[in-house]
């Protein structure tokens, strides 16, 4: 008798459908796996032939195909074992075969019939969203991350003959309860930037970066507060909106130790080792995961000690800086990965750090210089939107008491994002000016006749490239946003200028 359900198997960041189909007849006992299986997958014919059995089912000796379709499709990881023994059960009469009419079934099983955690829960929901489907049946532990999607009825399984009793009615399964979604993440609970003394100028350009999405470089002695600055980013940042926690959530469900009980509420923040491979970076494996890049999406990656990376893990950056996504390929599938963040960098100004330092003189010969130096790439630096120097904190500073909070300086941010999310079409998942291209550029960021001449004559004399140009007028629209202003004005180009100080000191780099 053939029988069908339908699963999935994790693709990147989502899911793909794979239709299990099984024949049981009469022959000479043995159960065939066959649609590109990998070893994980090809080993469940153990899993659910005990399963079965110690759930009390009666398995007759006959000859089991099972076709995971579509044949070309690799399947990887423990998601299709409930499936395949629904299927079978089906296959010889324990099941009708309408039950599996609109459903869709994943988990790994024990030997003992009880159902175990799969990664992805919310990818696999929102799979079942796009197919139409009216039901999805999940491991217990996946049901909470599941159902905070809301979008079809998740239903708890914690064995197969509970899946059993409810494929015939006689035990319905209740659906999960969805959460409420995603908290609005509290900005006290993050470090404050009061804490930070002096440094007025790199405190601005954090706000700039923050309400623009822009990347940022801070280049400065050691101890003048660099990572304490970066620390204090995600506290000026907005909330997550609902598409980016869902975009978020997915990701690291791929990576997490145990399923998610809710979507994440907080923005991202990374701060990868210096040793971090390119693969540790950006993602990869023979079963492709994200990297350090992917976990940032929507968030922040901090590189401290920028030129202390290894080359190959910057210069694999290039492609998420400009295209807000990583593409890994491999012989038979393409993996696209999110990865739209904010990169925040920091590094010394040469190798002893002292260099440009009023209170302490650099020992560092101009070779030692411009080998630390040129482990940080031109383009990479040309993809960083403000480079800024952080110098060394003044005894007077210290004295100072507390700064500006971080919810003052957060509340602007805010503002300057809604104005952008009102002036942005719906092509874009986070509306920052960041992500403006070359189109949105014309659109957006037209200048008047004075702050025109004054970039004009910035683009000659510091040898700018386009790629800097174009940074230079989004900086000066987010600063214009802001001012609270529709348009971008010479003191708004002038201020993104000098927030390029790599491109002003052409001769020193």
């Amino acid at each position: 008798m053939l029988a069908r359900s339908v699963s999935a198997t994790p693709w990147g960041v989502d899911a793909r459908i794979v239709d299990v189909e099984v024949d049981a007849r009469n022959g000479l006992p043995a159960m065939f796996l066959v649609g590109l299986p990998d070893a994980s997958v090809r080993e469940s014919r153990e899993r659910v032939r005990a399963a079965i059995v110690n759930s009390g089912f009666e398995l007759k000796p006959q000859v089991v195909v099972i076709n995971l379709a579509p044949a070309d499709l690799r399947k990887e990881g423990n998601h299709l074992d409930l499936a395949i023994a629904l299927a079978l059960l089906s296959a010889v009469g324990h099941l009708s075969p309408a039950v599996f009419d609109g459903r869709l079934i994943c988990g790994e099983l024990g030997l003992d019939g009880g159902v175990r955690p799969v990664r992805g829960g919310l990818a696999l929901a929102d799979l079942a969203r796009r197919e139409g489907l009216r039901e999805l049946l999940l491991p217990a532990e996946n049901a909470a991350e599941a159902a905070a999607l809301d979008a079809v009825p998740v239903l708890p399984v914690r064995s197969l003959r509970e899946a059993v009793a409810h494929l015939r009615s006689e035990r319905p399964i209740q659906p999960a309860r969805a959460g409420a979604g995603p908290v609005p993440s509290d900005a006290g609970a993050q470090p404050d930037l009061a804490e930070v003394r002096g440094q007025a100028g790199a405190k601005r350009a954090l706000e700039v970066a923050a309400a623009g999405g822009h990347n940022l470089l801070l280049i400065g002695p050691p101890g003048a507060g660099k990572t304490m600055l970066a620390r204090r980013l995600p506290g000026i940042l907005p909330s997550l909106t609902l598409a980016e926690s869902i975009a978020v959530t997915k990701i690291h469900a791929l990576v997490a130790e145990a399923p998610a009980s809710s979507l994440v509420a907080t923005r991202p923040f990374r701060a990868p080792h210096a040793g971090v491979s390119a693969a540790g970076m950006v993602g990869g494996g023979s079963v492709p995961r994200p990297g350090e890049a992917s976990l940032a999406h929507a968030g922040v990656l901090f590189l401290d000690e920028l030129p202390e990376f290894a080359r190959a893990a910057l210069e694999a950056l290039r492609q998420p800086l400009e295209e807000g996504q990583i593409t890994v390929v491999r012989t038979r599938a393409r993996f696209v990965f999110p990865a739209r963040f904010a990169l925040l960098a920091a590094m010394n100004p040469c190798p002893c750090g002292h260099l440009g330092d009023p209170r302490q003189s650099c020992s560092c010969t101009p070779q030692q210089i411009a080998r630390y130096r040129g482990r940080v790439s031109g383009p990479l630096l040309d993809r960083i939107d403000l480079h800024v120097d952080v110098p060394a904190v003044s005894l007077s500073a210290l004295r100072a008491g507390p700064g500006e909070p971080s919810d003052a300086v957060a509340a602007r941010v805010a503002a300057a994002r809604e104005r952008q999310r009102a002036r942005f079409d719906a092509r874009f998942d986070t509306p920052v000016n960041a992500a403006l291209d070359s189109e949105g550029i014309d659109r957006h960021c037209r200048l008047d006749a004075s702050a025109q001449r004054l970039l004009d004559a910035a683009f000659d004399r510091l040898n700018l490239s386009a790629r800097a140009l174009t940074r230079i007028l989004k900086v000066g629209r987010t600063i214009a946003d802001l001012a609270g202003s529709d348009a971008i004005a010479a003191d708004h180009v002038a201020e993104a200028i000098h927030y390029r100080s790599l491109d002003r000191r052409v001769d020193e780099w």
